[in-house]
């Protein structure tokens, strides 16, 4: 049975909570991003670049952001022409200021242990993930598998290696995971039965990026 490589799972655990003071900025300096942090009944309560937030009724707009419409846990936009959904606990989505040949890009800082931890989502389900480049492959646990409704058990049984030893988990295919405005498809990963507080983001998912690292920023320009 093949053995795929994981970070130490106790490290993993130490880190419970989801750290306060991350930023994911997503979009070139020119763009305008929008996200959707309430639904006060009929109203969305958006914050557009950054500034205070808004609330917004379908047919409101503000900053050159219209709401068409607004949902029990989301909210349907319009800027420059188009329309996006913007959904609770998802980050921050370009809406404006596309400029033809742009590279997407994501600039994520690190918490003060060196960690770059923000939310993302698989299959449309909110996660909370965490960028680790020694995993081979996406690895998450049985329990977030469970929540988020992916079928594991009908994957390939695998032996993964960690820091605490070997562990029997599931080998799959991820058909969604988006991270900013950036979504890849078909991305392999693993689920393994020991609890973790993240979804590791590893290899399999960065090797679609060109990575680079300053101090505590990390930027991945989509290749």
């Amino acid at each position: 049975m093949p053995t795929t490589r994981l970070p130490a799972l106790n490290t993993l655990v130490a880190g419970g909570a989801l750290l306060a003071g991350l930023a994911l900025l997503a979009f070139p300096a020119s763009a305008q991003q929008a996200a959707l942090v309430g639904v006060l009944g009929s109203k969305a309560l958006l914050v557009i670049d950054g500034n205070a937030p808004r609330t917004l009724g379908a047919g409101d707009s503000a900053s050159g952001v219209k709401v068409v419409s607004v949902g029990s846990e989301s909210a349907v936009i319009e800027a420059d022409g188009a329309r996006q959904t913007l959904r609770l606990g998802d980050t921050p989505v370009f809406v404006s200021g596309s400029r033809a040949g742009t590279r997407q890009k994501l600039v994520l800082r690190a918490d003060s242990r060196g960690h770059f931890v923000n939310s993302g989502l698989i299959n449309g389900k909110v996660i909370q993930y965490m960028i680790d480049t020694g995993a081979t492959t996406v690895a998450l646990s049985k329990s977030d598998a469970q929540r988020i409704g992916l079928q594991f058990e009908q994957g390939q049984p695998v032996m993964l290696a960690t820091g605490n030893g070997n562990v029997q988990g599931w080998r799959i295919m991820i058909e969604s995971i988006r991270v900013g405005d950036i979504e890849l498809r078909n991305v392999e990963s693993v689920v393994i039965p020991q609890p973790m507080p993240y979804v590791l983001l590893g290899n399999s998912f960065l090797n679609a990026f060109q990575m680079s690292r300053s101090s505590n920023e990390m930027v991945l320009e989509r290749r």
